[in-house]
């Protein structure tokens, strides 16, 4: 049943589809030949009902009328981009060919083009919400079986249950003896009471949510299930894995899980890299009076260089050297490093200024201009505290897995300064990972923002 319907509201979608790119093609007539739209080139309602035509084809081609249940719409509205822009650049091409091309408006293309993609954005997000009112309402649903009750399985039950409106309803729950389930769902403990279960239920679903050990399991549960028409979805127990991330993607044409890669990374770091270098160099011409005051204050605030350079870890673990603006007196740190605390002798007076108000940061924006750091990220430690703080906090190193920052998520929600505890690097780490797991680029926009305001100043800061 669900089958059926399905096919006829795909249907109904694709020849709304191929009417909006019909109407579109009028309007954009209306627009471009205000004065007579009946008076463009025969070349224009061909291309309009010949795109119409070639749309009505390869449209279903990108996945478009699959069930889009569970998917984003951001992915959907991916596909629509480039389903259509394929179709305008076919018929952009027949015109060509036809030696039509002096004849056809480029005007009047490009507004059929906008409309077309403005009017199937609109008729995908109304049926998007339309079929999410009527799950809601109880209707249109999908039977699940969830196999394995682990944390994602668990996570998934959540995911499902959270609204009606996903279109999903959990009638059974795999899980062994000993193994805690929600109260109310009915229960299988014996894998092979799956099948009948299955049947008994009118199981549309089963999600496989088992840890990699039971592969053999899984393997068994889907031969049992091979004459039944049942939808099974394996879903990695990545969960278990407390890494950075989980992106599932194509490798080598076979499916490959990226669990450890930085979200930054690819054309959203490029991205993150263009602002980075753009917003460093406009700093330090800004500020390029205020850098000679300061090195004016500390060359007569005691001997020595007006810079402090240390190493750090930058990012994937690379040695780099940062800069920062000298706030103590030249001394040796003979193989360790003391953090500075409240009283510090070794602070110079204009140091201690520097320190609290973090003016003596400004000079890492020339590592920004480097490459070498980004405007936001984890703070750099000394490699002394990376020795230190890698055997005692789990996952403290994934904080290398990105560039180190001027500013950070942890140095607005307090974090900043002495860590002088296990408890306040802890806090600061777990900062640092959930900037790298939730990372986007208007994040970034709201931690400078906010360090304008609360991130430049700290009890903490010595």
């Amino acid at each position: 049943m669900f089958a059926r319907h399905h096919d006829q509201l795909a249907l109904m979608v694709r020849l709304f589809d191929v009417g909006a790119i019909w109407i579109a093609g009028y309007v954009a007539a209306e627009l471009r030949f205000p004065a007579d739209p009946g008076a463009a080139a025969p070349i224009h309602q061909f291309i309009q009902y010949f795109g119409c035509a070639v749309a009505f084809i390869v449209l279903p081609g990108f996945d478009l009328y699959a069930s889009w249940r569970g998917r984003s719409f951001a992915a959907l509205a991916a596909r629509l981009i480039a389903a259509w822009t394929l179709v305008w650049l076919v018929s952009l091409l027949l015109c060509y060919f036809m030696h039509q091309i002096d004849a056809l408006s480029r005007l009047w293309m490009i507004y059929w083009y906008a409309l077309s993609l403005a009017g199937l954005f609109v008729l995908h997000l109304a049926t998007r919400s339309m079929l999410s009112m009527v799950r809601g309402a109880g209707i249109n649903h999908k039977r699940v079986l969830i196999v394995g009750y682990g944390r994602t399985g668990q996570e998934m039950y959540q995911r499902a249950t959270a609204s009606h409106r996903t279109g999903y309803k959990i009638s059974g729950i795999y899980a062994p003896e000993g193994e805690p389930t929600p109260e109310g769902r009915p229960r299988i403990t014996d894998s092979a009471e799956i099948p009948a279960f299955s049947r008994s239920h009118g199981i549309d679903e089963i999600w496989l949510t088992l840890p990699l050990s039971e592969s053999r399991r899984m393997q068994e549960i889907a031969f049992s299930l091979r004459n039944d028409f049942i939808d099974i979805k394996w879903m990695p127990s990545v969960l278990d894995f407390d890494l950075l991330n989980h992106n599932v993607g194509n490798f080598l044409g076979m499916p490959a899980v990226e669990m450890n890669r930085p979200p930054s990374l690819g054309v959203r770091g490029v991205v993150k890299a263009i602002f980075d270098r753009t917003f460093a160099a406009l700093v330090l011409l800004a500020l390029s009076p205020l850098f000679v005051a300061i090195g004016i204050l500390i060359k007569r605030g005691s001997p020595g260089p007006v810079f402090f350079k240390q190493e750090r870890l930058g990012m994937d673990g690379r040695v780099i050297h940062v800069y920062k603006f000298r706030s103590m007196k030249v001394h040796a740190e003979h193989g360790t490093v003391t953090q500075a605390s409240k009283g510090d002798s070794r602070i110079t007076p204009i140091g201690a200024f520097l320190r609290r108000t973090s003016l003596d940061e400004l000079p890492q924006f020339i590592n920004v201009l480097k490459g070498e750091m980004s405007v936001v990220g984890p703070r750099p430690h000394a490699m002394a505290h990376n020795n230190i703080y890698k055997e005692q906090l789990d996952f403290y190193m994934l904080r290398h897995r990105v560039k180190p920052g001027i500013t950070g998520w942890a140095q607005i929600n307090g974090f900043r300064g002495e860590t002088d505890t296990l408890d306040k690097m802890a806090k600061r780490v777990e900062h640092d990972i959930f900037y790298i797991r939730n990372w986007s680029f208007w994040m970034d926009l709201r931690i400078i923002f906010w360090t304008a305001f609360k991130g430049w100043t700290g009890q903490n800061a010595y």
